[in-house]
């Protein structure tokens, strides 16, 4: 199996792909904090998103 040259990750036929329009300050940061954390921007995104859809409903604004 091919490994992402960007990421080194073996890709998972079970996810799909999205776009996301980001300023480039704010892609730039989280380029940095992704390399300086060891990991993607993608899996950074994803993690944010797990977490905002695990959280409950209520009290979201």
């Amino acid at each position: 199996m091919s490994k992402n040259t960007e990421t080194g990750e073996t890709p998972d036929k079970s996810k799909k792909n999205t776009s996301l329009r980001l300023d480039g300050k704010t892609l730039k940061a989280l380029r940095i904090r992704a390399i300086e954390e060891g990991t993607s921007v993608r899996k950074i995104i994803e993690t944010l998103v797990n977490d905002y859809l695990d959280t409950p409903e209520k009290g979201r604004s």
